[in-house]
């Protein structure tokens, strides 16, 4: 299955898999900013679907992360991880848990996202490939409205991304 957004190409290669392609107009140093910024990642990651109140970021290899948005509904959204891997301006490797009311954090699944960022003249392309623990939870991510609020906070991250040039 593959669906093209505006700007994002979603496609569904492998039945754990969810793989997300963009182009952004900034070089790939920009984008990685912007993505592992605090101050940064809390300008962009809501998209238009609420306001964004707390972005933790411990960027380095076994460091946590975690967002919280206020829903323009009034609900509380927030999710966390783990850094596996950092490679600065090309690369990131991080766990990912969407955080459900009343359920022990170990009970939650995980994804394992990998990012890449590849620049060619002077655009940036940014991988995605979100590994899911089965093909449950990538049909419970991609039914969940994924998909509008990616394509809201990626064009929001490019936004930020060419205003820091």
């Amino acid at each position: 299955m593959t669906s093209t957004n505006r700007a994002a190409q979603l496609t569904l290669q492998a039945d754990d898999q969810i793989h997300i392609t963009r182009e952004f107009d900034a070089p790939r140093h920009l984008v990685y900013r912007a993505c592992t910024t605090p101050d940064l990642v809390r300008q962009w990651w809501g998209g238009q679907r609420g306001v964004v109140t707390s972005v933790e970021i411990d960027l380095r290899v076994g460091g946590r992360w975690r967002y919280v948005m206020t829903a323009n509904e009034g609900f509380e959204v927030a999710f966390h991880g783990e850094f596996r891997e950092l490679v600065p301006n090309e690369r990131t490797v991080t766990t990912e848990v969407f955080e459900m009311p009343g359920v022990p954090p170990e009970q939650l699944p995980a994804t394992l996202n990998t990012v890449t960022f590849v620049e060619a003249g002077g655009r940036t392309t940014m991988t995605v490939l979100v590994q899911c623990p089965s093909p449950d939870v990538r049909d419970a991510i991609i039914a969940s409205g994924m998909e509008g609020g990616m394509n809201e906070s990626y064009d929001a991250l490019e936004q930020v991304a060419r205003g820091l040039a």
